[in-house]
């Protein structure tokens, strides 16, 4: 049986193993994290505010796994979460409509929190600093974007690079794009998405439903996070981490809607709709400078991935679609 959570003050440091803390394990990123550690039979220690990441889980975790409860943001609580850790996995995230204002320096307590830890960093990053391009995002893309979630992308990079060169922090930063999977409720393929599509709705797609998209799969992005974690010579660089080739939405919404037996149903929500539904929804408030990832190629080159680290096995976008839209099926 699964103990109850523990506060940060409770914690005492772990023997034997190695400790994996994932801060933000309620989310898409750091539950699938979680999920992979604990398959692998690694020590876990799950953070989250409310300390009940293991209820999303369906079944109880074994007990290498610690389900804690702290504030990301308060120094008090942060240190004792991170007691004994080896590596910590960065998935905290501020709400949406937060995130330029309050990302950077929950980002810079936890490195500072992480390097008195004498553990390592893996930062869960996007693909937003990298603006409009031309041909395939690689990590030498310069990140020139100018909204002002790709501006603080790439400054907190910056940041975190700089701490891995001068020596006070291991960092390894991996970046991923829009991705699906179990657990993926909030992202542009989330939720919304799949309860749509199995009720037989029309699924909404920004912008432009024939460009191609990188889609990122959760349980391949959490092995991808995971052997950086574990590999030394992955400190100091950003990686992307491997994808399914590109679909366009329109593949994408066809693809899943033949395998869950429902019809194709795909909307467009444009520029104008996005801006005048965003009056009414605050989150929905932020997708205007989000709309060129969408209205053009928007492809992830994982290359330098496998060319440091060997082949890694993608899973085939049906067999990612049919686990998702089993996922989802069990929250309708």
């Amino acid at each position: 049986m699964c103990s109850a959570a523990k506060t940060a003050s409770e914690i005492s440091g772990i023997d034997g193993g190695r400790l994996s803390v994932v801060l933000g394990a309620g989310g898409g990123t750091g539950g699938a994290i979680v999920r992979e550690l604990v398959g692998q039979g690694r020590r876990v220690r799950a953070v989250t505010r409310g300390g009940n990441a293991a209820a999303s889980y369906g079944t109880l975790p074994p007990a290498s796994f610690e389900d804690v409860a702290a504030d990301v943001t308060a120094r008090e609580q942060l240190r004792p979460a991170l007691d004994g850790a080896a590596v910590v996995y960065h998935c905290a995230q501020p709400a949406y409509t937060r995130r330029p204002q309050e990302l950077p320096a929950m980002t810079r307590g936890i490195m500072e929190a992480t390097a008195a830890a004498g553990a390592k960093l893996v930062f869960a990053d996007n693909l937003s600093m990298y603006g409009p391009v031309d041909g395939a995002m690689t990590e030498d893309t310069p990140p020139v974007a100018q909204t002002k979630k790709g501006k603080v992308r790439a400054a907190m990079a910056a940041e975190l690079l700089e701490a891995d060169r001068e020596g006070r922090l291991h960092v390894v930063i991996g970046r991923s794009s829009d991705y699906f999977g179990p657990g993926g409720l909030t992202s542009a393929i989330g939720e919304r998405f799949f309860k749509a599509l199995l009720a037989g709705k029309k699924v909404t797609w920004l912008a432009d439903l024939d460009q191609p998209h990188t889609m990122s799969y959760l349980p391949d992005m959490a092995r991808a996070f995971i052997l950086l974690g574990e590999r030394p010579e992955a400190d100091g660089h950003v990686w992307h981490t491997p994808a399914a080739e590109a679909l366009t939405g329109r593949q994408f919404i066809e693809l899943a809607a033949r395998l869950a037996g429902t019809p194709a149903r795909p909307a467009l929500m444009g520029p104008g709709t996005v801006r005048l539904v965003g009056l009414f929804t605050p989150v929905l408030r932020e997708l205007p400078e989000r709309m060129e990832q969408w209205q053009r190629p928007f492809v992830m080159d994982a290359g330098k991935f496998a060319a440091a680290f060997g082949p890694f096995a993608v899973t085939p976008p049906e067999d990612a679609l049919r686990t998702t839209l089993e996922w989802f099926r069990g929250c309708v």
